[in-house]
């Protein structure tokens, strides 16, 4: 029966852990799985372009074997000429594994409701769960663990961080928000989360003062205040999140060695300084990295077959 990987909730904890455990292999041997999917393709559907998910996605494939079809806005048009559907059921007629990358979640929803293969959310409006793999990955990479762990986040609500929330619940992890009233994490998304972190021993805070939720952290994350869509939207978000900022000012707050994070891209000046982003102690670049070798986990977990190597 085939899976799909919607948000981070579409695998348990113990499949999840085992995921991290395959892309550490993957990023210690470039050549393990390298057969895992041969003969099979990988379609791209990307209503929303990336630099990122599409050349991580792309070499990954390639790196097991596998080949790959982009197909960008202007190739399908997703949802306008012809319905979600439609698409689904005919390009799984035709490949062996599907990512949709797209504004609104309900496209991804309705593409693993019609596909026959196993449909792979490579963002969407609502979250962003590969990136969350890479999150966690990167953190236990940089901590030789993640329970107990205490991640600061400051900025805005956003399909990011709820992913994040979803993964940091799974394994026990503290995690501590600052946003704008106005900008919290979709409440649905909040409450299960917190539910599972009680359950795993971890717990979630939320606070309007980003000074609060850095100092006792081990790491302090942030992403982009206007996201793709949101343009229209500048001008105000810039003076609502001008305090979220993730500058030296507020990295003094945190405790002696606290690591950074930032999924990419980075609008230098805005939601993150320069120098901050530069900062030794950054894990940014590991974090972009560590997208290849997570996702190398999953097709193969999704796509690769028993036994695949």
């Amino acid at each position: 029966m085939k899976r799909n990987f919607l948000t981070m909730t579409d695998l348990g904890q113990h499949e999840l852990a085992g995921l991290l455990r395959q892309a550490a292999r993957h990023k210690r041997n470039r050549s393990y799985g390298k057969r895992a999917l041969a003969g099979k393709t990988v379609a791209l559907v990307f209503q929303k372009p990336s630099m990122r998910t599409r050349v991580a996605f792309e070499v990954a494939v390639l790196q097991l074997g596998g080949s790959v079809v982009y197909l960008g806005q202007e190739d399908i048009q997703l949802g306008q000429r012809e319905p979600v559907r439609d698409v689904a059921r005919a390009l799984s007629r035709y490949v062996d594994g599907i990512v949709v990358r797209t504004f609104a979640h309900q496209n991804a929803v309705e593409f693993a409701a019609y596909a026959r293969v196993p449909v792979i959310n490579g963002l969407s409006d609502l979250v962003h769960p590969c990136q969350a793999l890479a999150d966690l990955f990167t953190l236990q990479e940089a901590f030789g663990r993640l329970p107990g762990l205490r991640v600061a986040y400051v900025g805005d609500g956003n399909n990011v961080l709820h992913s994040l929330l979803e993964g940091c619940a799974l394994f026990g992890v503290h995690a501590a928000v600052a946003t704008p009233a106005r900008y919290r994490p979709d409440p649905a998304i909040w409450k299960a989360a917190s539910r599972r972190a009680a359950a795993h021993g971890g717990s979630l805070r939320w606070e309007a003062d980003p000074r609060r939720v850095v100092r006792d952290a081990h790491v302090v994350y942030t992403d982009v205040w206007i996201s793709m869509g949101q343009e229209r939207e500048r001008a105000r978000r810039l003076r609502t999140f001008k305090r979220y900022q993730l500058n030296r000012a507020l990295l003094r707050r945190a405790p002696r060695g606290c690591r950074i994070m930032h999924c990419l891209p980075a609008h230098r000046g805005e939601e993150i300084t320069d120098d901050v982003m530069e900062h030794p102690r950054s894990l940014i670049f590991d974090q972009a990295e560590n997208r290849l070798h997570v996702q190398k986990a999953l097709l193969m977990l999704l796509l690769g077959g028993k036994g695949s190597r």
